[in-house]
């Protein structure tokens, strides 16, 4: 029985340190958004349960946009960054995560405007509806090629 207690109270301190160890292993995003946006929120909640850790600045995302460098015409309502490379808007995790495999030389991914359907744009109040919509590789001057398409 003492045995059992041991093992039981070693269980309960290890599951902490594994769920912590899990946290610090996840890419960072530090993310600058509208306070009162909810779609910005969501895509949030998106990044979060597909393996990144995040980090959210409530102050809008103009500069943020302006100072990595991606050009206003690619804009939407948040801006990241994870590993040294700008997002903007909607960007599925998963282009994310390939991005950050691949590690092309870019500046980052975009999403222009807010496509229905995209991560965040796909909650309960848009029903069912899917927009296509492509995310764009960003180049450093300012071109941009397609990274993957969503139709």
């Amino acid at each position: 029985m003492k045995r059992r207690r041991v093992l039981l109270a070693l269980a309960s301190t290890a599951m902490p340190f594994a769920a912590t160890k899990a946290l610090a292993a996840a890419p960072m995003v530090e993310i600058w958004k509208d306070p009162n946006c909810g779609c910005c929120q969501d895509w949030v909640k998106h990044l979060n349960r597909n393996g990144f850790a995040t980090r959210v600045h409530d102050e809008g995302n103009t500069a943020a946009r302006n100072r990595l460098g991606i050009p206003a015409k690619l804009g939407s309502c948040h801006t990241g960054l994870v590993g040294g490379y700008a997002i903007e808007g909607h960007v599925p995790a998963r282009e994310m995560q390939r991005l950050l495999k691949e590690k092309p030389k870019a500046v980052g991914l975009a999403v222009p405007g807010m496509p229905v359907g995209s991560p965040g744009m796909d909650g309960p109040a848009y029903g069912d509806q899917r927009d296509p919509y492509d995310v764009l590789l960003v180049l450093a001057d300012g071109s941009t090629r397609v990274f993957q398409s969503y139709r």
